[in-house]
């Protein structure tokens, strides 16, 4: 094994020396991804990133100074405890709601078709939306055919402004409560299968085949 040295004085005979002053840090020591082993009166520059020992006058290991690596180790450990552990709590509340909340899987099922008819009121009223503009598109396509640039008569007028304007909010509108309608749906499926999941935990926690 490799060993470089960096300024260590004296550490053999320290021992003999000191031997009943209190232990104090005298070097540094760390070994490098090659393998190779440092020592130093102070922190190598070779051992930067990698984990140091300080060691007493005896040679033994009083503290140690993290590395980069086994620094970023230990963080990713302790963010997936921290995480593992807020998933605990959440469980934990989750069930305690639905016991807190529900006396049967029926007051579950209610609620959960409650929800889903107010969402499938809301598709409705979206749909309905959508058709009264679609209507509303028909008949300024019929106005602007009259004017240029749609016209083929040579003595059309241009289309005005305001008509223009009007097609372009009509189409617009026509888009936006679509992406609404694919939200809603969405939704919808989300919701389904949140509450088939809170019913099967319930059943699960009051012991319900």
């Amino acid at each position: 094994m490799a060993i470089a040295l960096y300024g260590v004085t004296g550490a053999s005979a320290a021992p003999a020396q000191r031997s009943a002053a209190p232990s104090h840090e005298a070097f540094y020591r760390c070994k490098d991804s090659a393998g190779q082993t440092h020592y130093g009166d102070s922190k190598p520059i070779a051992c930067d990133g990698y984990d140091t020992e300080v060691l007493n006058e005896r040679g033994m290991v009083m503290r140690v100074i993290e590395g980069a690596q086994a620094r970023a180790a230990r963080e990713q450990r302790e963010n997936a405890e921290k995480l593992a552990r807020k998933e605990h709590e959440a469980s934990e509340q989750r069930d305690k709601m639905l016991i807190d909340t529900y006396l049967t899987v029926a007051d579950i099922e209610r609620l959960r078709d409650q929800r889903l008819d107010q969402l499938d009121a809301k598709y409705r009223l979206t749909e309905q939306s959508i058709s009264n503009l679609r209507e509303r598109q028909t008949r300024l396509q019929s106005q602007i055919a009259r004017f240029k640039p749609y016209s083929d008569k040579p003595n059309a007028p241009p289309l005005p402004d305001h008509l223009a304007e009007e097609m372009v909010n009509t189409v617009n509108g026509i888009s936006v409560y679509q992406e609404s309608l694919t939200k809603t749906r969405a939704e919808q499926e989300q919701m389904k299968a949140s509450f088939d999941s809170d019913i099967a935990r319930f059943k699960e926690l009051k012991g319900i085949k």
